[in-house]
């Protein structure tokens, strides 16, 4: 199931192409909020941060 990209949040880039929520035709999430976490104890760069509503496709 794909995204309706007429409901693109424009407030949230995205370019996780495989997730259920990214927008086919425009780097944008659909989602009106998305969860940001980490994975780390003690995070200090950005690749220790994780997007929690990704879904895969």
């Amino acid at each position: 199931m794909s995204c309706n990209c007429n409901h693109a949040n424009k407030a949230i880039a995205c370019t996780v192409t495989n997730c259920r929520n990214h927008c086919d035709n425009a780097d944008f999430c659909s989602l009106d909020r998305i969860q940001v976490g980490t994975h780390e104890m003690n995070p200090t760069m950005d690749q220790c941060t994780d997007c929690q509503s990704f879904q895969l496709k």
